[in-house]
């Protein structure tokens, strides 16, 4: 860990905490990845057949594990200004649960990020999901400067459903599906600053920089 947080004044993601209860949301660093492919390779859903699966999960645990190293790598080698994903690991008691992402698309300008994240099927049931999304929304909010946080679910998801209720967020339409795998139905929300329901565990923040908010636009 010592040489990752020596890896900051490079790329500034490598200095970023969020703290909230039991949770530590930071991003993947190597030293993380064989921890990270094997919960790849676990559960995630009850019913893997369900239409709330994500593409990526459906493909055998081998090659999800291999495409989810190679997705972590490309959004280091593409992240700028004009648009960037954060894929945070979510710690809890010092055991990899899962990943909550946080992205934008000309953030200077549109002040608007979307998010998506998973839990291993052991940690449904805890409050982690809500806790996690409150962590990553005070994040953008507070410390980056967002004034919309989108995100969107399979409709019947009602896990995701409730999740984003308990943050404040409100339903804002429906849209077809863009990732790989069957074309589905998923319900759009939106929350803003004004609406956003703060989590009781207070959420702190560490490595929130200049040059990480100049690298995000910011």
């Amino acid at each position: 860990m010592s040489s990752t947080f020596g890896l900051a004044s490079a790329h500034p993601p490598f200095g970023l905490r969020l703290r909230a209860g039991d949770l530590t949301l930071r991003p993947l660093c190597d030293a993380d990845f064989p921890e990270y492919v094997e919960l790849i390779r676990r559960p995630i859903f009850a019913d893997p057949e369900s239409p709330q699966v994500f593409g990526w999960y459906r493909a055998e645990p081998e090659i999800r594990a291999r495409e989810a190293l190679r997705f972590q790598w490309r959004l280091r080698s593409e992240l700028s200004a004009e648009q960037w994903t954060l894929p945070l690991g979510i710690w809890a008691g010092g055991r990899l649960i899962g990943c909550q992402d946080v992205a934008a698309h000309r953030f200077a300008e549109r002040r608007t990020v979307t998010s998506g994240s998973w839990l291993t099927l052991d940690a449904h049931g805890k409050g982690y999901g809500t806790l996690m999304r409150q962590a990553m929304l005070t994040f953008a909010f507070d410390h980056l400067g967002a004034q919309r946080a989108e995100s969107s679910a399979v409709i019947g998801n009602d896990a995701s459903f409730a999740v984003s209720r308990a943050c404040g967020y409100a339903e804002n339409g429906t849209q077809v599906s863009t990732e790989p795998g069957p074309a589905v139905l998923q319900q759009r929300f939106l929350v803003t600053p004004a609406r956003f329901r703060r989590p009781v565990a207070p959420v702190e923040v560490e490595g929130d920089t200049a040059e990480l908010r100049a690298l995000l636009g910011a």
